[in-house]
């Protein structure tokens, strides 16, 4: 299947190759080399470079013959900064659909949505003081209110926030990853990584929905729904879903927040609305594959567009692990 998915990215990665000076690291092997890091839990490059150098299983995946050098750590880490800047991840990701979708494999109708914590590569103790921070009134907050990320930040990783999505849980540096879902089989559509923020998990779901199932113009016919936890439950999101011809499932406030719930009794007599919080819980097998024992567990990258690129490799890795499992392959390796 990666060799699928790579052939279908001939021309983007052939544009990344080097015109001139000494050769450079394949961006195929560059990649397929990122994949054994998610795929393995190998925690850092100098320990892949080890495995590469003894490892025959992950030199026949790379490409390497048994007699090749394995690449220094410096120069690979260097040459991973062009898969960086290529947007690769997101390329592979879409690759890695378009396999699944010649085999049936998605809904083109049913979707949920998720966000988790990112853990980054940064300490608590590493935030001080902003030198110039926000004038009161013209903070991020409501109304513009001065909050915690307008007075502190990361000496280590700027773009990293102190953040908790519950309120016993302890503020940790972090990002946030958020996945759009379709619900045929599981596999995640659409993945994207942001500043950590109460409002970052709405606002990143309709620009996912909106980018897989584009305009409601476009759509026909299509009934669209979309599945999510409580903390969907905000109007302006239903409202949005509303604009976009979408029936929110979004889960109910039980107790507590009862003035939060904004579903019409129409919306929330829809028989369709079970399903998809019966199929809601398969999210959260994407981000317990990803966060246990992996990457994703604490990013080891800095800077929010890299940690975006991280997370969608890691992403398209679990469809491939997925994939595996629905697809009959013989003999084939992912």
């Amino acid at each position: 299947m990666v060799d699928g998915a790579l052939g279908r990215m001939d021309r983007e990665l052939d544009a990344m190759y080097a015109k001139r000076g000494r050769p450079s690291i394949a961006p195929e092997r560059l990649l397929r080399a990122q994949l054994l890091m998610v795929l393995y839990s190998i925690r850092s490059e100098r320990q892949l470079m080890e495995q590469l150098d003894y490892n025959l299983l992950f030199r026949w995946f790379v490409g390497l013959e048994i007699d090749d050098m394995v690449w220094d750590v410096t120069v690979f880490t260097k040459n991973r900064e062009r898969l960086i800047a290529g947007e690769v991840s997101q390329q592979l990701l879409v690759a890695v659909l378009e396999q699944a979708r010649a085999h049936e494999l998605l809904s083109e109708e049913h979707f949920t949505v998720d966000g988790t914590l990112i853990q980054a590569w940064a300490s608590a103790q590493s935030f001080k003081e902003k030198k110039d921070p926000p004038a009161p009134g013209a903070g991020s907050g409501n109304k513009g209110a001065l909050l915690l990320r307008d007075k502190v930040e990361s000496t280590t990783d700027a773009d990293a926030r102190l953040y908790k999505k519950a309120k016993p849980d302890k503020s940790l540096p972090s990002y946030q990853g958020h996945a759009l879902m379709e619900n045929r089989n599981g596999l995640i559509v659409a993945a994207e990584a942001s500043l950590s923020s109460n409002a970052a998990e709405r606002d990143v779901a309709l620009k996912l929905l909106d980018r897989v199932v584009g305009s409601k113009w476009k759509r026909l016919d299509k009934k669209i729904t979309l599945g999510g936890d409580g903390s969907y439950q905000d109007k302006e999101f239903i409202d949005g879903l509303r604009e976009r011809k979408v029936a929110p499932h979004i889960h109910e406030y039980t107790k507590g927040n009862l003035d939060r719930n904004c579903l019409t009794r129409t919306e929330r007599n829809d028989k369709r609305r079970a399903i998809s919080h019966n199929k809601r819980k398969l999210i959260e097998k994407c981000f317990g594959w990803s966060k246990l024992n992996r990457v994703l567990r604490q990013v080891k990258l800095r800077g929010l567009h890299r940690v975006d690129w991280l997370f969608r490799l890691t992403i398209a890795a679990y469809n491939l692990t997925r994939m595996s499992r629905l697809i009959p392959i013989p003999s084939a390796a992912i």
